[in-house]
């Protein structure tokens, strides 16, 4: 049984990132439950999306998670929606990450509890995904994804695309949610000084584990039309063993074969301080590096 000790992150994507009123409403909806708190929020106008990032007992979590949807469903209909970022639900994902007093097959179950709520409060249909999928196919949450909210109706009545919880029809302006536990992601970005996103896309292809790159990236190509430029969309989801500084190198090369230059990056949401150190020790060439090393560590 979970430990209402137990500290949780918690990472919602939903679907508006032009409307500051509505994201504002979204927003201290979240912020008035007790027991969380909002460490950081990112709205994205291209994409049409807000990242969240809370942290708090497994308690506060549920209550917010309730009134996240709940203000999503007065406000956002996917029907009318429309973004660079793929999306399925008009809150598209639900991850849980362990922090304190609590494991990954805590947050497992809990993100089970989660779903089912979701789908009885809401009649949201969900894909459990990540550590906590029922199937090797849904651990990917592109594969899940695929189809997109447009898609879904026709992909849910396929017997291996059954929703964990919910019918096999999507939510008619909430469309279907994914859930599911994993550890710390880093969703980050690479700008580029092209308006071409189909060269996004070849650079994309290339550093992305599915067609053949690195292990541990997803990524996809957006065009930023407000900056005439585009940009290699990612998720790190092992920052370990795929580090910033690699994939920031491996597009580098990639983009040289266009002619193209990165002129910037960004960070959505929070990132491990031990994911910023280690790239800070590579691009400084320093020597004997060890996160012990970084002050912040020992306290």
């Amino acid at each position: 049984m979970l430990n209402e000790k137990a500290l949780i992150e918690s990472i919602p994507n939903f679907s508006e990132g032009r409307r500051r009123e509505v994201i504002d409403d979204i927003i201290a909806a979240v912020k008035a439950v007790e027991g969380v708190k909002v460490l950081d929020h990112s709205s994205d106008a291209d994409h049409n999306r807000t990242v969240l990032t809370l942290a708090g007992s497994p308690a506060g979590l549920r209550e917010a998670i309730r009134a996240l949807y709940r203000k999503a469903a007065e406000h956002i209909d996917l029907r009318k929606h429309s973004g660079e970022h793929p999306r399925m639900g008009a809150v598209d994902v639900v991850p849980f990450v362990p922090l304190r007093n609590c494991t990954m097959e805590d947050c497992v179950e809990f993100s089970k509890e989660i779903g089912r709520m979701i789908w009885e409060e809401f009649g949201v249909p969900v894909f459990l995904y990540e550590n906590s999928a029922t199937s090797d196919a849904r651990k990917n949450l592109a594969k899940i994804r695929k189809g997109e909210f447009e898609g879904m109706a026709e992909k849910m009545k396929q017997p291996e695309w059954k929703p964990d919880f919910g019918g096999d029809e999507p939510h008619p302006s909430l469309g279907v949610s994914a859930v599911g536990a994993r550890m710390a992601l880093i969703a980050f970005n690479v700008n580029l000084d092209t308006p071409d996103v189909e060269i996004a896309n070849k650079i994309a292809r290339a550093v992305r584990h599915i067609s053949g790159g690195l292990r541990y990236c997803k990524a996809m190509g957006v065009e930023l039309k407000d900056r005439n430029q585009t940009q290699v969309s990612m998720n790190l989801v092992n920052y370990k063993k795929t580090p910033i500084y690699r994939v920031v190198e491996l597009i580098r090369i990639e983009a040289k074969r266009y002619g193209v230059n990165v002129v910037g990056s960004e960070i959505v949401g929070l990132v491990p301080m031990e994911a910023i150190a280690e790239s800070f020790a590579y691009y400084v060439g320093l020597e004997n590096y060890d996160f012990e090393m970084i002050l912040e560590s020992r306290l």
